[in-house]
């Protein structure tokens, strides 16, 4: 009853087409099925008695009431059209607002592509169903309804035969609804496995060409599609006894009828002109019932995808507003005290990323953090803006548990550039004002050029007018990550978090940018994610971590002396040029 209630929610505003939908498809339905009983008072009053006027009468209440039932179909279809795709817009906006609420754990949980999925094909089918709920879902038991009703009034004994039919079709609907409903949930499944491989393919389509994996690209496709063609042959096989079942019920009833109806109308019981609207009343019927066979498949299908759309709906996000909240940042100063972490959902097993951290910076450090892949460098840092939240222990920005904090206030006073940078259609400006919708020109201009950016935009084409194309396709991977620490820089934020963000520049341009940050921006608290131990040898200080845990916290020089891993690295870069991560592979 939760899903719905919650896609009854959706109709919102559109409620009052939503209700003249039914209203006119029954006045429809009703102008239809007095049609046949005209036409039975037409022929044996009219017709066989040989009386012209009531030919004429009949043909012009005919004529009348076909041209209400064409008007009320043409309304019927409008407001069911509107109503309908209403429907699926808010869905798609209550879907996406709530998205947009979501923790990075939530993601995880539903994964890109499965949100996708829900988004278009799943709403689509909901579309689909509403549309058809509210016409043919009223049209098909109404039209039967007075179709049996109209048999009854007409001979009471011919009716036996169309209730013998609904039953026989009633207990073949069971069967096959029961069957179709549990794949119709594997066939949404494995369409978001699908999606997840077009979106993972297209993404990385420059890696694939470079690598020549087109063909295990292509065998990954085949195999997700090739499992969806086989539900899909299992799901229609099942619907298309529909069809041949609705057939036999069909031509049962019409021999029946012409049996029956030719003993009665030889034995004076029945005219001709009724056994004629006998047959117009059983083929509405049986063709009502084929109708709700079909809504009845149809539902069952957008029964899953209703579910899947009000999970998303009715997700609590793991990451909200507490009651209170605090909702401004004193200072850049940041503590973790006896932090762990973990992936709960989508993205791990449960195992701590992190395990038992505790240091404090000063607002207005300079910070580095290297540590090999694994040991925790972006988990530690998402935890700052509460991109995640700890499994033990507490974050503290400002001397204020992150917790406690409006989430706006304190990403606007923690900018963090992540790992994987990200531009967006439109111009540099626009990505630029992504960090401050207001900024003026000269205020993008300045952030660029603390972040090393200037250079190469005011040689673009069109300077900051310069059209950047999706995911930044046009731009060079050193330029995409300047561009976005300027985006960050234009928050004016407190703290700012660069997670690796200047490993696709060189080393001159990289310290440049350090060099910036250590002399125009004393007051912003900086933690600095970093491989290259020439991008952190200049910081306050280096935290240094390993397999989750704090190996050493202190500047370039005590570390040199006290920390064997630091060390290590130290002298593998000076010696061969290379990164943390080659200390493991390294040969004694």
């Amino acid at each position: 009853m939760s899903m719905f209630k919650t896609l009854l929610r959706q109709v919102g505003q559109y409620k009052t087409s939503a209700i003249l939908t039914p209203v006119f498809t029954s006045s429809e339905v009703v102008m239809e099925v007095l049609i046949p009983y005209v036409t039975a008072r037409l022929i044996d009053e009219g017709i066989t008695a040989g009386d012209m006027q009531n030919v004429y009468l009949y043909g012009g209440l005919m004529l009348g009431m076909a041209c209400l039932s064409l008007l009320f179909g043409i309304l019927a279809g409008h407001y069911s059209a509107y109503a309908s795709t209403g429907f699926a817009c808010n869905i798609r906006e209550a879907m996406y607002r709530n998205i947009q609420r979501f923790a990075f754990s939530d993601i995880d949980k539903f994964s890109t592509s499965g949100l996708v999925t829900r988004m278009t094909t799943d709403v689509n089918n909901l579309q689909n169903a509403f549309q058809q709920l509210l016409r043919v879902s009223v049209r098909a038991p109404f039209r039967m309804i007075c179709s049996i009703c109209m048999c009854f009034v007409i001979d009471a004994r011919m009716s036996i035969i169309f209730l013998v039919a609904m039953v026989v079709l009633s207990v073949f609907l069971y069967f096959l609804i029961s069957r179709v409903s549990r794949l119709f949930a594997q066939v949404f499944q494995q369409y978001d496995r699908l999606n997840s491989s077009v979106q993972e393919n297209v993404a990385g389509i420059r890696v694939v060409k470079a690598f020549v994996r087109e063909d295990h690209e292509r065998t990954l496709f085949d195999k997700a599609a090739e499992g969806l063609y086989r539900l899909y042959v299992r799901t229609e096989g099942l619907m298309a006894l529909n069809h041949p079942v609705m057939n036999l019920v069909v031509y049962g009833c019409i021999i029946a009828i012409s049996w029956f109806g030719a003993q009665f109308v030889v034995g004076g019981t029945l005219t001709t002109g009724e056994i004629t609207s006998l047959f117009t009343y059983v083929m509405s019927i049986l063709m009502s019932l084929m109708m709700l066979s079909m809504i009845f498949v149809m539902l069952t299908q957008s029964a899953a995808s209703g579910q899947r759309v009000a999970e998303v709906i009715n997700e609590q996000p793991d990451i909200d507003n507490p009651d209170r909240a605090v909702t401004s940042v004193a200072d850049g100063s940041i503590e973790f005290d006896h932090v762990s972490f973990a992936y709960l959902s989508g993205k791990g097993s449960g195992e701590y990323a992190i395990h038992d951290i505790t240091f404090s910076i000063r607002s207005g450090e300079t910070i580095g953090v290297i540590g090999g892949t694994g040991s925790g460098k972006s988990s530690l840092v998402n935890l700052v803006s509460r991109l995640y939240d700890v499994s033990k222990g507490t974050v503290k920005v400002g001397g204020t548990d992150v917790r406690r904090y409006d989430l706006q206030a304190l990403r606007d006073a923690v900018a963090v550039v992540l790992q994987k940078n990200v531009l967006f259609s439109g111009t540099v400006l626009d990505n630029l004002r992504w960090g401050n919708e207001h900024a003026s020109l000269e205020e993008c201009r300045e952030a660029c050029r603390l972040a090393c950016a200037d250079e190469f935009v005011e040689q673009m084409p069109q300077g900051y007018d310069t059209r950047i194309e999706q995911g930044g396709t046009n731009v060079s991977g050193g330029q995409k990550q300047r561009l976005c620490i300027a985006r960050a820089l234009l928050k004016h934020p407190k703290v700012l978090v660069l997670d690796d963000s200047t490993s696709a520049c060189d080393t001159a341009t990289d310290a440049r940018i350090q060099r910036a940050f250590r002399e125009e921006l004393p007051d912003i608290t900086k933690l600095i994610i970093a491989q290259r131990i020439s991008s952190v040898k200049d910081c306050d200080r280096v935290l240094v971590l390993d397999n989750g845990k704090v190996s050493g916290f202190d500047t370039h020089e005590h570390l040199l002396q006290t920390n064997a891993i630091y060390r290590e690295i130290n002298s593998i870069q000076n010696e061969e040029g290379g990164d943390f991560d080659e200390r493991k592979t390294r040969k004694p």
